[in-house]
């Protein structure tokens, strides 16, 4: 496959890990990693760390530092609404 092609697929790659393809989208880009190694191997990479960050996020984090967040979330709210 030519470089330009797989731009196009290197970017839905994300897309189809994240199921925000359509029925037939999936199945170009399933059609393009079956005939292109090179895509093949970055969508196995991508796939990796999707999965080893999923698996890293299962702690919570601490009631303070939530707290903190939240704080800042309303600050940043109340400053876009006076705006």
């Amino acid at each position: 496959m030519n470089d330009e092609s797989c731009a196009d697929f290197l970017d839905r790659i994300v897309y189809l890990l994240d199921n925000e393809l359509d029925a037939g989208e999936i199945r170009e880009v399933k059609l393009h990693l079956d005939e292109c190694a090179p895509c093949l191997e970055r969508y196995d990479v991508q796939r990796t760390i999707k999965t080893i960050v999923a698996r890293s996020c299962h702690e919570a984090a601490p009631d303070d530092l939530r707290q903190r967040v939240i704080v800042q979330l309303r600050q940043i709210s109340v400053q876009i609404s006076d705006s």
